[in-house]
């Protein structure tokens, strides 16, 4: 065994051996030294197809004792019909029976009974809020816990308004609710997030984990005055001292002219002005002739004002009209709270850290020729990580255009205790509305360069090979400390260096299994100004592998096994819209054609472990097709989320065995729709829920532009069994 495979084999998780003839009760996987993950049962479940009824179930962790040349060994299954048995598996976890029928009913060893899916799809009843005035609501994202403790996960669902925004899009937006359903259907409670949470995708990440390890996941999320738990009827506000949960401070049209009309009477008193850092006068940040006396009287401010929307902004764009901004929140307490999963209770508050400090003024938004308040300031990220390589922590971000926090977490089952706290410090600024402050390096000394590095997402990686997760930040990596590991750069065509820069997709996983350590691919949308349009990079060092050059905002990336005959994971990359390809590539840099597979979302679907792409965005009928053999599944009757990026509610391993399955919102939102590969696969491995980083990623998979869950080994077509990291057992 390499030293490699030695520490992750030590990093894995473990739960208990189950025993094997009777119903499985969840053991919890607490192993030595090793992540503490989650208590999960059989997973058993069965669906007719017109062949049989096919079978599908977990291997846990613990239970993978070695290798074959096929997958893993250990836990052999009888397979019981209506009490009988009827065969035993032991080089998978799937099995077809020809001779069962739609009464039959199944189990394996360890598990309970059940009986088939009419098909290969079941359906989960959603209870869809009552629409508003001027919007409807759709299911959006979704994630899963066991929030009661039976090994069973329970869906969140979060819905989202019609009329939902960006962060740089003017308007109200109607509320925020999140669900929890049983797999039955029974909901068991309703978070509504109230007026004060804008809806979109860059708002509202919801970690659902279990953060304690008491064997039920909690629910953490961004929070303000009005947020309630509504559950058997009863609504019950979460604490917010010294204010009441009716305050709105939503900013109508008039509301903001007077925020500015307040932001200039006090010009004369800002510390970047003070300290000579921003011109003394409005005047000279206009480029105007000087004449007003300062400090501002209020008509005065009201002059300027009314300058600075009518005249002043329009001219740095067209596009740029003050007098319908509305809708933002960009004054008024912010909190985190933590919920109980089953109950939706709240266990604490705390104020959100670092608060916004201001509508984004010295955040940038106002300093590009869009102005933007509320924009930059106001971008968020969450995750999961074992920071300590035992023990779950969430990790909340906020900026990662200018400037860029991070902060995380431990929930002890009383209380949140802080591990540590990243701050870039403020980009400067010679004038708040003039200026370029992407790109420029934040004032503080320890993580200035972090600034421009951060992505829509984030992911939680052991990238150095030390048993302890860290943050990989888009183009740069926070150690597991809280250090900054690495802000990687490249060479634009002038030979001048530049920060990789911001981009929209990232994937990070073992890509080159010819290479040690793990791979992050990225791609980036700074145009003329980024090194690379894509790049590869060593996930340890952050070191560029190969990239390209594309001198335009390239927004779309993916990678997967498309090609099981190429070694290697693939990767490619397209401009906005997919209308121009950058080609696909092999994982060590080689173009092998122009065209490329879609890049909204990927599954591990096949029996062969290759990759699959679920394509189909706005009102187009979601497809699973795989690059070579085609067309796999049509999920007729269903929808995607996020309008052209295509996003399913989620991809991810929640039932059967190793393979990941398709969560996708009927049309009308009446349910949530999950469908099931019945591919007989003759490969056996532990569920994917058990290796810590595909985990992690599952439980951030609805952050911003949701991105694909990736396991911290090699899973391709051509996986070395062998190098599966195994896990410690339990005493």
């Amino acid at each position: 065994m390499s030293p490699r495979t030695g520490r992750l084999w030590k990093a894995c998780v473990a739960v208990a051996v189950l025993a094997a003839a009777l119903p499985a009760s969840p053991v919890a996987a607490k192993p030595r030294g090793g992540p503490q993950m989650e208590r999960l049962d059989r997973g058993l479940v069965a669906a007719a197809t017109s062949e049989g009824v096919f079978l599908s179930w977990r291997l846990l962790a613990n239970e993978a004792t070695g290798s074959s040349a096929t997958g893993l060994t250990g836990a052999n299954f009888g397979v019981y019909r209506d009490g009988r048995r009827i065969a035993t598996v032991t080089d998978s976890t799937n099995f077809l029976d020809r001779d069962g029928t739609a009464t039959s009913r199944y189990r394996v060893s360890g598990s309970r009974t059940v009986t088939p899916w009419a098909a290969n799809h079941t359906e989960l009843p959603l209870q869809k809020p009552a629409d508003g005035p001027a919007y409807t609501y759709s299911a959006n994202d979704l994630s899963v816990g066991d929030v009661d403790g039976d090994g069973r996960y329970e869906y969140i669902v979060k819905w989202d308004p019609s009329n939902s925004k960006d962060v740089s899009q003017v308007g109200y937006t109607g509320p925020v609710y999140i669900d929890t359903y049983r797999a039955d259907g029974r909901l068991l409670h309703r978070i509504d997030l109230g007026v004060n949470i804008r809806a979109g995708a860059h708002y509202t990440q919801f970690l659902v984990y279990d953060f304690d390890g008491d064997g039920r996941s909690e629910m953490m999320l961004k929070t303000a005055p009005g947020t309630k738990t509504i559950r058997d009827g009863r609504e019950r506000y979460i604490t917010t001292p010294g204010h009441a949960p009716t305050e709105d401070h939503r900013l109508s049209a008039a509301g903001y002219h007077e925020h500015v009309v307040r932001m200039f009477l006090g010009w004369h008193r800002h510390p970047e002005v003070v300290a000579g850092r921003w011109p003394a006068t409005l005047e000279q940040a206009f480029g105007i002739t000087p004449q007003y006396q300062y400090p501002l009287s209020r008509a005065d401010a009201e002059k300027l004002t009314d300058y600075f929307m009518d005249v002043y902004a329009p001219s740095r764009s067209a596009r740029n009209n003050l007098r319908a901004f509305e809708g933002f929140i960009v004054d008024g307490p912010e909190y985190l709270t933590v919920f109980e999963g089953a109950t939706g209770r709240e266990l604490q508050t705390i104020e959100y850290k670092p608060g916004r400090h201001d509508d984004g003024l010295m955040w940038g938004d106002y300093a590009m020729p869009r102005i933007e308040p509320g924009n930059r300031v106001d971008r968020f990220l969450a995750g999961v990580a074992y920071l300590d390589g035992r023990h779950p922590s969430a990790v909340f971000a906020r900026g990662y255009y200018t400037r860029t926090t991070l902060v995380s977490y431990r929930w002890t089952g009383r209380k949140l205790v802080e591990d540590w706290y990243v701050d870039s410090g403020w980009t400067p600024m010679t004038n708040p509305f003039n200026d370029s402050p992407h790109g420029r390096d934040g004032t503080s000394a320890q993580y200035g360069k972090l600034t421009t590095q951060g992505f829509h997402s984030l992911s939680a990686a052991d990238v150095d090979g030390d048993g302890r997760q860290e943050i990989v930040y888009g183009g740069a990596t926070i150690d597991d400390d809280g250090d900054l590991l690495y802000s990687s750069f490249g060479a634009l065509p002038t030979g001048e260096r530049a920060r990789l820069g911001h981009g929209d997709a990232m994937h990070v996983t073992d890509i080159d299994p010819d290479r040690p350590g793990l791979e992050i691919f990225t791609v980036h949308e700074g145009g003329t100004s980024a090194p690379y349009g894509m790049a590869m990079r060593d996930a340890k060092t952050g070191e560029v592998l190969f990239g390209t050059y594309s001198g335009r905002d390239t927004g779309r990336g993916m990678i997967g096994d498309v090609l099981p005959g190429t070694r290697g994971i693939e990767s490619w990359a397209s401009m906005p819209g997919g209308s121009e390809a950058l080609g696909l590539h092999s994982a060590t840099g080689e173009v092998l054609t122009g065209t490329i597979p879609g890049t909204n979302a990927s599954i591990r679907w096949a029996a062969d472990l290759t990759t699959q792409i679920v394509n189909g965005a706005q009102d187009v009928t979601p497809t699973i097709d795989d690059w070579t053999r085609g067309r796999l599944l049509t999920a007729d009757g269903t929808l995607t989320n996020n309008g052209t990026k295509g996003n399913p509610g989620l991809v991810a391993d929640v039932l059967g065995d190793w393979r990941e399955e398709l969560l996708v919102r009927t049309a009308d939102s009446s349910a949530i729709r999950i469908y099931l590969s019945t591919e007989v696969t003759g490969h056996k491995l532990y569920t994917l829920m058990h290796d810590p980083q595909y985990r992690v990623e599952v439980a951030r998979q609805q952050t911003t532009y949701n991105q694909p869950s990736y396991p911290s080994f090699y899973l391709a077509s051509d996986t070395d069994w062998s190098k599966v990291p195994l896990n410690v057992r339990t005493r």
